[in-house]
């Protein structure tokens, strides 16, 4: 990996900052809140994919274009950022259209986040995101680890054969439904065998799902609640409002796409218990992986009938939620304004920035 103190060697010598990203995911809602805190903004985008960052013309200063999002690797692009003094604010599709092993040992420009954590989100790594969890004592569903043992709805997470960022999630109710369903998704390529083997199994949790969103790094004052938000999924989202007979009478492969976002908020009984899960889940970051969790995190959730918290996924980077910026009252709760996680991102920045700590906040 990377050393970290090369990292900060090289942020020493930045001055006039700006932010920058991979122009996806999260790019609008990471460089519209740079732009709040006056920093100077970049995005690295993919040849046919960057009219969006032209269209809203105030989000970037620069828009760098590359063949194939890969290119952000040459040493030439790499050179360019780190002469423009640009820090890198990561995201789920930096991940992915790079891959981990790049981010973690080719890729020396400053990350404003813990590169070495990344990899925890993926469910086949060691020490993964159900791994702090335990850590943290913070409920999350039953794992099975043999499909021969579903007793109960399960939910099956195995990545799509062909698109990277999507994972092909389908819900079985036995051993033989997992069976059936598996060998179809496998005739009709949505999946393959080599990551059906790990591909997890959870507890299907009945509940109402929550995605609750954090902030913290090793110079905040205390995890930040940002705010909640929920997914639109397709096609599965709208097909539920259909009424059961026409459901079972229609013939449709069902998929949890994410492709939208809608606002929630939560009763404010329950808002000790959400904060206390991120206040454990910061601490048991901080011990797996120094320096610990640096920037926003989602704890992706389920209330159940008994209203306990159940966690079932994690993003340990951008959780991907431009909503929460116009529609969050938490944040207004603690700085009297509304805003996203981009713009916490640059308020956090800026006073590193100010206290002379960039390198508290970078590796």
């Amino acid at each position: 990996m990377i050393k970290r103190s090369e990292i900060q060697k090289i942020t020493r010598e930045y001055s006039d900052l700006s932010i920058g990203t991979l122009g996806s995911h999260s790019a609008l809602e990471i460089m519209d809140g740079a732009k709040d805190e006056n920093f100077k903004t970049s995005v690295v985008c993919q040849k046919g994919r960057e009219i969006p960052y032209q269209r809203f013309s105030r989000i970037a200063d620069k828009i760098i274009i590359v063949n194939k999002f890969k290119d952000m690797l040459s040493p030439k692009i790499q050179a360019t950022l780190r002469s423009s003094s640009t820090i890198i604010v990561p995201h789920r599709a930096l991940t992915a259209y790079l891959g981990y092993d790049a981010v973690e040992n080719k890729f020396k420009v400053p990350l404003f986040g813990n590169r070495a954590l990344f990899q925890a989100e993926e469910r086949s790594h060691k020490k993964n995101q159900y791994y702090l969890l335990q850590k943290a004592r913070i409920r999350l569903p039953k794992i099975f680890s043999n499909p021969k043992e579903i007793d109960r709805p399960v939910i099956v997470k195995v990545q799509e054969k062909s698109r990277k960022l999507e994972r092909a999630f389908f819900i079985a109710t036995s051993y033989a439904d997992y069976r059936d369903k598996t060998e179809k998704k496998i005739r009709q390529g949505l999946i393959s065998k080599e990551s059906l083997r790990v591909a997890s199994i959870e507890e299907f949790v009945v509940g109402t799902y929550f995605n609750f969103n954090y902030f913290h790094t090793p110079i905040s004052d205390e995890v930040d609640f940002l705010g909640i938000e929920r997914r639109l999924q397709t096609n599965i989202h709208d097909f539920v409002s259909l009424p059961a007979k026409q459901q079972l009478e229609t013939n449709i492969e069902l998929q949890n796409i994410e492709v939208g976002h809608t606002p929630a908020s939560i009763r404010e009984s329950l808002l000790e218990k959400i904060i206390n899960a991120g206040d454990k889940f910061v601490l048991a970051v901080k011990k797996e992986y120094p320096p610990g969790i640096i920037g926003p995190f989602s704890l992706q959730s389920i209330i159940t009938r008994d209203l306990e918290i159940v966690v079932y996924d994690v993003s340990l980077r951008v959780p991907g939620n431009p909503i929460l910026a116009t529609t969050s009252p938490y944040t207004k709760y603690k700085y009297g304004e509304t805003f996203g996680v981009g713009r916490r991102i640059a308020m956090e920045i800026k006073r590193a920035q100010n206290e002379g700590r960039l390198e508290d906040i970078v590796t």
